[in-house]
């Protein structure tokens, strides 16, 4: 909140308060908004009429009190009309942006989940499905564990097993696609779409994705899709959505809207004002959905780089009964850690590479370094992500700690995470 020269300048205003600031010869008007904790004490935040946030330095500022906040009590949204011909979905909330909303008399961010909500922000839903809306937990997506990953899976077969046509799960965007292949892995005899959505920007912001991204979850959430995807805007214009398949994509750029990128691959699809499916794809069918929410937690991902310690790894081998290596080029490692991999390998570790390139594949035959590391038993990752190695290796221990077997299931094209030829197309 507001404090120092900016709270003496403000005077009586308070958050949510329609303030005019006049400095010099312009004159701003707009919602005060809050300010956040890190920020500094000769700033205040409005909401212009345009919807934009701007900050104003209060040094020779003076701020008029235009209108009180009106703090709405009970507020309510009727209950939204669905048509019963329309296929019904359920929207799980875990958290993130998309899933919230500001209220401008407090400045609190709070989860705004119920299906009156979502209709009343998104009332397009209402011509795609009829949604249910369950709201698991609310957290930031960088407080998601391996426990949130069980739950959202075992929601999921739940509702699936209950009736939905189709689920879609609203997460925060940050670390979206370590628990969409989480449950790509974990949800077997999968037979209905499980859509990932969430938004980069909040839906108070003009420039907002929420919307699209959300209508364009519930269409895919209703298509002939029976695989676990992330829906997210394909352009920075809001024009189309790309359906990626959730054990080969990743979030590549920290704000942009289209941050989400199918890698080595393919989207499977876009949606615009309908769903275009054109990739090789796990089609709709009948039976039950059963999560396998059985995972080594035991599992590290380890950034190779110049320099690192051996020490580090040594404290890997100790303490855990996985790990995936982000190596270099096509899988390679500096000298200085082959004594550490040896002891793993004695220890029964199980030890996966990947590459940093991200776009590509590992080959381990190629050089000596890749050949002694397989010599060494280093499982190759193919052309998985990191991340999804990582994933995958969790779930493969907690099925089994042999090596032979868990060997035989890494290099086993589980959920579309391993492409047998990397297109050469598929290069952002």
């Amino acid at each position: 909140m507001y404090r120092g020269e900016a709270a003496k300048v403000l005077g009586e205003a308070k958050v949510g308060d329609r303030i005019r600031v006049l400095k010099g010869e312009r004159s701003y008007e707009g919602v005060l908004m809050p300010r956040s904790e890190l920020g500094d004490d000769k700033h205040v935040v409005i909401k212009l009429d345009n919807g934009y946030n701007i900050g104003i330095e209060v040094t020779g500022a003076r701020i008029e009190r235009l209108a009180q906040a009106e703090v709405a009590k009970g507020v309510s949204f009727p209950e939204p009309e669905f048509s019963p011909e329309k296929p019904e979905i359920t929207i799980l909330g875990t958290g993130g942006t998309i899933a919230s909303k500001i209220d401008y008399a407090t400045g609190a961010v709070h989860p705004s989940f119920s299906t009156a909500e979502i209709i009343n922000a998104v009332p397009e839903l209402a011509q795609v499905a009829r949604v249910r809306t369950k709201l698991l937990f609310n957290i930031l997506s960088e407080n998601m564990t391996p426990e949130h990953w069980k739950k959202i899976a075992r929601e999921v077969a739940k509702e699936l097993n209950g009736g939905a046509y189709g689920t879609v799960v609203a997460h925060g965007t940050d670390t979206m696609s370590f628990t969409a292949a989480a449950l790509a892995f974990m949800l077997k005899n999968l037979t209905k779409p499980v859509v990932f959505v969430g938004s980069q920007r909040s839906s108070d912001r003009p420039s907002s994705d929420a919307a699209l991204n959300l209508i364009a979850a519930a269409k895919v959430a209703t298509s002939d899709l029976a695989e676990v995807v992330v829906v997210m805007h394909s352009t920075t214009q809001d024009t189309a959505c790309a359906i990626h398949r959730a054990t080969k994509v990743r979030k590549m750029h920290s704000s942009r809207r289209d941050a989400f990128k199918s890698i080595n691959a393919l989207p499977l699809g876009e949606v615009d004002e309908e769903v275009r499916l054109f990739g090789n794809y796990k089609k709709r069918s009948e039976g039950e959905v059963y999560a396998d929410s059985r995972l080594e937690e035991r599992v590290a991902l380890f950034k190779v780089y110049p320099g690192v310690s051996p020490e580090l790894l040594e404290y890997c081998v100790d303490r855990y009964r996985g790990i995936v290596f982000e190596g270099t080029g096509l899988g390679h490692v500096p000298e200085s850690l082959l004594p550490a991999i040896e002891r793993a390998r004695e220890e029964g570790v199980a030890m996966v590479m990947t590459t940093s390139t991200l776009y590509g594949r590992v080959d381990m035959k190629v050089y000596s370094t890749g050949r002694r590391l397989l010599n060494l038993g280093v499982i190759p990752g193919e052309d998985m992500l990191p991340e999804v190695a990582y994933v995958k290796l969790m779930h493969v221990l907690g099925v089994t700690q042999n090596y032979e077997e868990v060997r035989s299931l890494m290099l086993r094209n589980l959920a579309g995470e391993i492409t047998e030829r990397t297109l050469a197309n598929a290069f952002y």
